[in-house]
């Protein structure tokens, strides 16, 4: 078996390697998506129980479900009233990426 057919294959894949390996890194910088950070904000100031109550999977689901509008703060049963009062101003008043703010109830 001749030297060459084992050291060519094995350049031509360790150059493609790198040639995509670069593409991904490049891809990564230019098509990454941006989360709105009141979204982890809003999880931090949830009372991370995890318990359900609400009707969601945890509390990361009912904040995902408040940003889409289809979830309601007052379904969260462990929620505190200070707590509760302290997240719709911070919502109310935090706009987003786009410039709007979220209306909870």
């Amino acid at each position: 078996m001749d030297i060459n057919q084992i050291i060519q294959p094995t350049i031509i894949l360790m150059s493609m390697g790198i040639i995509l390996g670069v593409l991904l890194g490049i891809a990564d910088k230019f098509l990454k998506v941006k989360q709105d950070e009141r979204l982890e904000k809003l999880i931090s100031m949830l009372p991370g129980y995890n318990c359900g109550a609400c009707g969601h999977p945890g509390c990361s689901g009912l904040a995902n479900a408040i940003f889409e509008g289809s979830g309601k703060l007052k379904d969260c049963k462990p929620l505190k009233a200070e707590k509760r009062e302290e997240i719709i101003n911070y919502l109310s008043n935090a706009p987003g990426p786009d410039g709007t703010t979220i209306k909870v109830s």
